[in-house]
């Protein structure tokens, strides 16, 4: 008599997203195991686009303003955005943005977290490259290669191989990925397009692959390229589900085709 609404879950997770952006909340209700819920909060971000694609740097310069990926982890757009969703039933709050990390570093990205958690009255916040460089320990992996999206440029993508090498990892390559970036930079990219990129780039050296960007489309590929090169795969929305699904005490097993970390426990 009664149909499925929404409400019967167990464990509630809130996601920070950038205001134009569907990809993390689209990766993560695809890989949320039953009984787990998400909740979204916008958050202002001045270099996107209305319709989700990323702003330019002005002319025909593909770089992401880096001022304004510096701006979007700072009060009080973030901070507001936090203390609202925080004032749902969740159990834990997800900031889906990679390049932030990047550029203002692993330190100041930990007192972001101290601060924003000030704002959710004690609910843990996890973050997408703390829980990378979280899973990446778990995994036991010391040497990685880092494939960003075709949106970031090289100086973003050399700040993002700084940020993991602060960590104490060995990043052997880094680059954005070179599949087509348009208007609609986000919607062009397809699960297979990416596995083609990938596998002839990863080297032999590197033990796990990093994906970075929260709005790159790519965890439809993890299991296939996990399976072709024999060594786990992170993405960004995968590294930060896992994350939130362990400070919300949730197991993570239930996650299935998406990589092997969810294996890790």
């Amino acid at each position: 008599m009664w149909h499925p609404d929404g409400w019967d879950v167990h464990v509630r997770l809130g996601v920070l997203t950038p205001h134009a952006d569907v990809g993390p909340e689209s990766e993560l209700r695809a890989m949320a195991p039953p009984g787990v819920g998400l909740h979204a909060a916008r958050v202002p971000f001045a270099a996107m686009r209305r319709g989700g694609a990323a702003a330019r740097g002005g002319g025909e310069d593909p770089t992401v303003a880096l001022a304004s990926v510096r701006a979007f982890a700072e009060p009080p757009g973030v901070d507001d955005a936090v203390e609202l969703l925080a004032a749902a039933p969740v159990s834990v709050i997800a900031y889906a943005f990679t390049s932030s990390a990047y550029v203002i570093g692993g330190r100041a990205e930990a007192h972001m977290v101290a601060r924003l958690g000030e704002r959710a009255h004690g609910l843990p916040v996890v973050t997408t490259c703390l829980a990378t460089v979280e899973a990446l320990r778990v995994l036991g992996v010391g040497r990685i290669c880092l494939v960003d999206p075709p949106w970031f440029d090289g100086t973003l993508s050399d700040l993002g191989r700084g940020y993991y090498e602060d960590a104490g990892f060995e990043v052997p390559y880094a680059a954005p990925c070179g599949l087509p970036d348009g208007q609609d930079g986000q919607g062009l990219v397809r699960p297979g397009d990416l596995y083609e990129w990938v596998v002839p780039r990863v080297p032999d050296e590197a033990e796990a692959v990093v994906v970075g960007g929260n709005g790159f489309r790519s965890v439809g590929a993890v299991e296939a390229l996990e399976a072709a090169l024999g060594r786990p795969v992170l993405t960004a929305n995968q590294a930060l589900l896992w994350s939130a699904l362990r400070a919300a005490g949730a197991p993570t097993s239930g996650v299935v085709h998406y990589g092997r970390l969810f294996a890790a426990g």
